[in-house]
């Protein structure tokens, strides 16, 4: 069910347009300030569009395309004019809206970070992609964690970038704060369709939480970006899906976090959200609380390695043109390199 795309709202309905945004290429502070308006345009029609929408998501790399481009003339800060003007077009339009920004860093590389603002013009989430895709992506790790807010129509609203969708423990940590709707915004290009598709699901089904996601589309003489906007149920299953790859489409459904809500009090099979830190509650009172797993101690205690470590190939970005970093991440671990 997704009100036939979100033209019959229900009360507890949050109805979410994903764009499928033309590919561009961005080079110069002109042409950012160009891909700015698209974008502020593009808000307006989603309102045209759907008198009924909550929340407008645009996809990673909208702003500043596929270039990698870290040229500082091109960076955005938060107080810049982009985030200014996408602030102007969700009061202008009554829409919450979710934007991506390549982020000016003083002591590193930029941030690839994203914003959700609301209908007021305030900035609600403010996440830095943890996960950037290496070896081809420069962007700084994120600092941020990852946050939960407060969305349209009382939903509990997350977001990750791209990537980030890859690792299970994202969407895990989302669903751990109570996400009940979880963003993840893309430039993934055709070879990546079927992780795509298959890893929305499954974020979706493992914690029993919406999903809408959304890549980046067509070509920008380059690369070829893959559309794929989906919105998956909290049990997998695929609302609505841009499978026609067509630019600029907004793909829309009306989800029910209300439902998410009640599956996560009232499953008991598959209710694995609450069963991984409830082991066999069937046998022991309560569930066996332990952490079993060896990956998660050594991650804490900064000890994690593979078996297999010592024969990786590809440890920094040089394949991918990059030069080698020399910099420690955190200011703990600099301070105890020097």
């Amino acid at each position: 069910m997704n009100g036939l795309g979100g033209l019959n709202k229900s009360p507890n309905g949050v109805v979410i347009g994903v764009v499928q945004l033309q590919l561009n290429q961005i080079d110069t502070p002109a042409d950012l300030k160009a891909q700015t308006q698209v974008i502020v345009d593009m808000v307006a029609k989603a309102r045209r569009n759907m008198a009924t929408m909550d929340l407008v998501v645009f996809p990673e790399y909208a702003l500043h395309g596929l270039s990698m481009n870290t040229d500082p003339a091109i960076m955005c800060r938060m107080d810049g004019p982009e985030v200014a003007a996408f602030k102007q077009a969700c009061i202008d339009n009554k829409i919450w809206g979710c934007f991506s920004i390549m982020e000016f860093n003083p002591h590193g590389n930029p941030y690839n970070t994203g914003i959700v603002i609301d209908d007021t013009g305030a900035v609600k989430l403010y996440y830095r992609k943890m996960h950037p895709w290496v070896p081809v992506e420069p962007w700084e790790p994120g600092d941020r964690g990852i946050p939960v807010i407060d969305g349209p129509n009382g939903c509990k609203l997350a977001l990750i970038i791209c990537h980030d969708g890859m690792f299970p423990e994202m969407a895990r940590e989302c669903a751990y704060k109570g996400a009940e709707i979880m963003l993840r915004t893309a430039g993934y290009t055709a070879p990546i369709r079927d992780s795509w598709r298959f890893t929305n699901q499954a974020n979706s089904f493992q914690n029993l939480m919406v999903t809408a996601n959304v890549c980046m589309c067509g070509s920008d003489g380059t690369f070829d970006s893959m559309g794929e906007g989906m919105i998956v149920n909290f049990d997998g299953s695929v609302i609505a899906h841009g499978t026609t790859g067509r630019a600029n489409e907004i793909i829309t459904a009306e989800v029910r976090p209300d439902l998410v809500r009640e599956a996560r009090i009232h499953w008991g099979a598959e209710n694995n959200i609450y069963q991984l830190g409830h082991r066999g509650y069937s046998a022991v009172a309560g569930g066996a609380g332990d952490c079993p797993y060896t990956f998660m101690h050594d991650l804490v205690a900064g000890t994690y390695k593979l078996p297999w470590e010592d024969e990786v190939k590809v440890t920094d970005g040089t394949s991918c043109g990059l030069p080698k970093p020399t910099r420690l991440y955190g200011a703990k671990r600099q301070e105890a390199a020097e």
